[in-house]
């Protein structure tokens, strides 16, 4: 049977990506540092070896003698497998593996850059990346910018020429709310935000909410640190988190929560997709809504702090004494401009992600020399939030993206943001899931994302996905919306007329 014999063979070269997935989370949280030069030649043999196999002739062959099964599952299966195999086809052998090192390579030079706020130091890898990614864009084709080549790696059949127009709507429609919040001042003391909370307590009460409110068990999960959070997972049963902790202790909570809505969504993908292509997220961007739903509309919502904050002062007393739940729902939604984009709020995030998609094209364009860019980055961060970074560890080399070759990854985020909630509004069409967020139990709100986004893993396109749970395609009206209702409660800014 050829349908069992490339199953067979899709499974081998997914073994061999969770191998690779597996060193990467090892070398993020636990490896030494001297370990570094021969992890990057092992994880690029694996990465190697699966690419080898997967563009293998063999795997055209049963492509083409599978034809159009009946059963649903191999006929998307076989959907995604050819739209893949027509890509990789694409890419060599030896590029693969080149990629590979060089992502290990410029790694470290990022960690070493940020730690002395030494862009020098990192400009020759980021020249590699570039090089890199514009060799991948030729290889892989495009219509209309080679941008789009790197997008659709991440967010399938998006175009830069897309993206732009949806920015500048955005845009247009919230620097006047933030604009408002700056003038109306502090809702809260925000002092808070930095009270000791000591390191271990901070994870241990982050982990607890993201099993008892999200679902997240150690029967199949587990946390880590790292200098940038991430998750991966090697199978629906074995997923992996990681977070930061830093005085200004927001940083390791809503991190852990942001990473805990990516790891459910790995987690409700239908177990009829394991080891295949289809068995990950639609897109990042749709990846992106579950985590910003989980960190963002949930986690930071009053009804959240109202169920958790009596957790927070048994385990924490130091950071809560003197306040009560609503002073904190208030406090962890403060809105200012600020240099991280991993910390910043709601109204001020998407504007972190415009400067970086601007500044990819540049860089890609050739308009944008490597050796400008902290210069560039400074500029932008001054014309969006008003701030000048006073050292590029705060600025350009802030992200792990760059190093790890992630060139067209951004937009997504706020694509992603988007989403959120746009399925948040649908989901709560459902009484049951509108009643329980009402009392901080999500437990209809995963089942109904499990039904509605989850399980279908990439048999469904990220238009289908959206299209099918919300009635409409992707919009940013309701995301627009959210933030005026929500922003112009806690600030007592005049509602929108």
């Amino acid at each position: 049977m050829s349908m069992d014999e490339l199953k067979r063979r899709l499974g081998q070269v997914s073994d061999l990506h969770a191998a690779a997935a597996l060193m990467s989370w090892d070398q993020e949280t636990l490896m030494p540092q001297e370990a570094a030069r021969v992890r990057g030649l092992q994880i690029a043999t694996l990465e190697g070896l699966a690419h080898e196999l997967f563009t293998d002739a063999r795997i055209a062959g049963l492509l083409e003698a599978a034809g159009e099964p009946q059963d649903a599952a191999d006929a998307a299966i076989l959907r995604v497998t050819r739209r893949d195999y027509a890509k990789a086809t694409r890419l060599p052998t030896e590029f693969v593996e080149e990629v590979a090192r060089a992502r290990n390579e410029a790694h470290h030079a990022w960690l070493h850059a940020r730690q002395h706020s030494d862009f020098a130091a990192f400009a020759p890898h980021l020249e590699k990346m570039l090089d890199l990614a514009r060799r991948q864009a030729d290889f892989l084709g495009y219509d209309e910018h080679p941008y789009d080549a790197l997008l659709n790696e991440y967010e399938p059949e998006m175009r830069a020429s897309q993206v732009e127009p949806v920015f500048a709507d955005l845009r247009d429609r919230t620097l006047p709310l933030l604009r408002q919040i700056v003038a109306a001042g502090d809702a809260a003391d925000y002092s808070v935000l930095i009270r000791p909370f000591p390191p271990e307590a901070q994870k241990a009460f982050a982990w607890r909410v993201a099993g008892e409110a999200f679902g997240l068990k150690p029967e199949f999960a587990r946390q880590d640190e790292s200098a940038h959070p991430f998750q991966t997972n090697f199978s629906r049963s074995d997923l992996r988190i990681t977070t930061r902790v830093e005085d200004y202790w927001p940083a390791c909570l809503f991190g852990t929560w942001h990473e805990t809505g990516h790891a459910m969504y790995e987690r409700g993908i239908s177990e009829r997709w394991e080891r295949t292509p289809v068995s990950r997220g639609a897109s990042l961007g749709v990846h992106e809504s579950q985590s910003r739903m989980f960190e963002n509309l949930l986690a930071r919502s009053r009804p959240f702090w109202e169920k958790y904050f009596p957790l927070l002062a048994e385990v924490a007393p130091e950071v809560t004494a003197g306040l009560d739940a609503e002073t904190l729902y208030r406090t962890v939604n403060r809105v200012q401009p600020s240099l991280i984009r991993v910390e910043a709020d709601e109204v001020t995030y998407n504007f972190h992600i415009m400067l970086r998609f601007e500044l990819e094209l540049a860089l890609l364009e050739g308009h944008l020399k490597v050796q400008e860019l902290p210069e560039a980055w400074n500029a932008k961060m001054q014309e969006y939030l008003g701030l000048t970074p006073p050292n590029d560890a705060l600025g350009v080399l802030q992200d792990i993206h760059w190093s790890a070759g992630l060139i067209g990854y951004f937009p997504t985020y706020t694509l992603g943001n988007l989403l959120s909630v746009q399925l948040l509004e649908a989901a709560k069409r459902d009484r049951a899931v509108a009643e329980g967020i009402e009392r901080a139990e999500y437990g209809p709100l995963l089942a109904w994302l499990v039904g509605n986004v989850h399980q279908y893993g990439r048999s469904l396109t990220p238009a289908q996905i959206t299209e099918q749970a919300t009635g409409r395609g992707l919009t940013a009206d309701p995301y627009v919306a959210y933030l005026h209702e929500k922003y112009a409660g806690i600030y007592g800014l005049k509602a929108r007329g």
